[in-house]
C-alpha cells in the first residue's frame, strides 16, 4: 500500500468491520459482497455490467501490477459498487498500459479498500453466504457503517440489467483485433447472418464474438418488445449477460417469450437464465455464487471439460427442468446447471461466459455453433 494513504474502512451486514486504506475514489458504496477467485482479469471484472450491486473482493493477494490499457475495457464505464483487496500495486509493468489500476478507479469513481483480510472475507462468505457490505472513506464509526450494511439493498428481486442496459438500438461492427489469438479453425463468413443482441449488460467482447462469427449485430435495450425486434427482420436473437435476478426483467421475459418460437436464440449468463425461466424452468440464488476464471464445466454429450469465467449470483435450478430442456452443460465444482438446450426449438443456452477465453478459448466455439444453428434453419 501506498505510504501515507488515507484510512477506509468496510463492515459487513453480520457485524464485521475491518480498517484499511483507500485504493481508489473518496465516497461511500454498499453492494453484496462476491468473492472472484482470477488471478488476473480485473479490468475485465471492473467493466463488466454483470457487477452491478456488487462489491468484489479479489482472493488473489497481489491485484494492479500491469495496471490498465483503456482500450481493453469491455463497457463505457466501471460496474462494481465497491472493490476490495489485500494489496494494491502502483506501479504498472505492462507497456500497453495507459493508468495505474487506482489512478483508473479514481477516475471512474469505484471506492476500493485496501490492507483488509480478504482470506477473512472470503471464508466468510462461503460460510454464511450472500452478504451485504458497505466500503467507506468517510466515515469511520464501526456501528454506523454496520447499520448502513444492514440497510443496503441486495440484489434479491432487482431489475439491474434495466438499469445497465442501452438506451438506444446501436449497430456493432467490429470483431476481433489483430492481437487475438488465432487458434480458433478458419471459418466462411462470406454469408453474413442479421442478429439482434439484446443488452442486459453486454461485454463488448460478446460483441466482436458474433462479429467474428459472421453475425451483423444490432444491439437494443432490455424493454425492446418482441414485435421491435421481429420488425427488424432478424435472422437470429441473443440475449446477452447482466446483472441482478433474472426473475425481475419482466418486460425481456415477455419479449423473450413472443420471440422463443419464431427465432433461433442463443444466450449467455443472464440470458440463459432468462430463456430458462420463458422455456419452464426456475431460478433461485446462490449461497456465494461463481466469480471466477477457473470453473470447470463438463458437456454432458461430448464429455470435453472446458476452464470457464464465471459471474452469477443466481442459478437455474436442475430438478425444475421441464422434459422438452435437455441439460447440456454441468458444473464440476457443484453440479450447477451449465448449459441447456430446447429438444424441438432452435434455442440453447450456456451460464458460463465463452467470450471471456480463460481457457483461453475453450469455449469459443459456442458462437460457431450459434451460426451454424442459424444457417441449418
Amino acid at each position: 500500500m501506498k505510504k501515507g494513504s488515507p484510512t477506509a474502512w468496510l463492515a459487513v451486514e453480520n457485524g464485521l468491520f475491518l480498517q484499511g486504506y483507500a485504493a481508489g475514489a473518496e465516497g461511500e458504496a454498499s453492494g453484496d459482497l462476491v468473492f472472484h477467485t482470477g488471478m488476473t482479469g480485473y479490468q475485465e471484472i471492473l467493466t463488466d455490467p454483470s457487477y452491478c450491486g456488487q462489491a468484489v473482493v479479489m482472493t488473489y493477494p497481489l491485484i494492479g501490477n500491469y495496471g490498465v490499457a483503456r482500450e481493453d475495457d469491455e463497457s463505457a464505464r466501471a460496474w462494481p459498487e465497491a472493490f476490495v483487496l489485500k494489496e494494491m500495486s502502483r506501479a504498472p509493468s505492462n507497456r500497453r498500459a495507459d493508468a495505474s489500476l487506482p489512478e483508473w478507479l479514481v477516475e471512474k469513481n469505484v471506492v476500493a479498500i485496501e490492507g483488509v483480510d480478504t482470506r477473512r472475507l472470503t471464508r466468510m462468505v462461503r460460510t454464511e453466504g450472500s452478504l451485504r457490505c458497505v466500503v467507506s472513506t468517510t466515515d469511520s464509526d464501526p456501528e454506523s457503517l454496520v447499520a448502513k450494511a444492514r440497510a443496503a439493498q441486495a440484489t434479491d428481486g432487482r431489475d439491474l440489467a434495466t438499469e445497465v442496459s442501452c438506451k438506444e438500438p446501436y449497430t456493432w461492427e467490429a470483431g476481433y483485433d489483430d492481437s487475438y489469438p488465432e487458434e480458433l479453425p478458419p471459418l466462411d463468413v462470406s454469408r453474413r447472418i442479421r442478429c439482434v443482441a439484446y443488452d442486459f449488460g453486454a461485454k463488448r467482447n460478446i460483441l466482436r464474438s458474433l462479429v467474428a462469427c459472421g453475425f451483423d449485430v444490432t444491439v437494443v435495450p432490455t424493454w425492446t418488445s418482441a414485435d421491435d425486434v421481429l420488425a427488424m427482420d432478424p435472422e437470429a436473437v441473443f440475449l446477452s449477460n447482466g446483472p441482478g435476478d433474472p426473475a425481475a426483467v419482466s418486460k425481456a421475459l415477455a419479449s423473450v417469450a413472443d420471440l422463443v418460437d419464431r427465432k433461433p436464440i442463443f444466450g449467455i449468463c443472464l440470458g440463459h437464465q432468462i430463456l430458462s425461466i420463458v422455456l419452464g424452468a426456475k431460478t433461485a440464488k446462490m449461497p456465494f455464487g461463481h466469480h471466477g476464471a477457473n470453473h470447470p464445466v463438463r458437456d454432458v454429450a461430448t464429455g470435453r471439460v472446458e476452464i470457464t469465467s464465471q459471474n452469477h449470483s443466481f442459478a437455474v435450478q436442475a430438478d425444475s427442468l421441464p422434459k422438452d430442456l435437455e441439460l447440456t452443460h454441468v458444473n464440476l465444482n457443484d453440479q450447477t446447471v451449465e448449459g441447456i438446450r430446447h429438444t424441438r426449438l432452435p434455442v440453447f443456452s450456456v451460464q458460463y461466459h465463452p467470450e471471456a477465453a480463460p481457457g483461453p478459448l475453450d469455449s469459443a466455439h459456442l458462437f460457431q455453433r450459434f451460426r451454424e444453428r442459424v444457417l441449418k434453419g
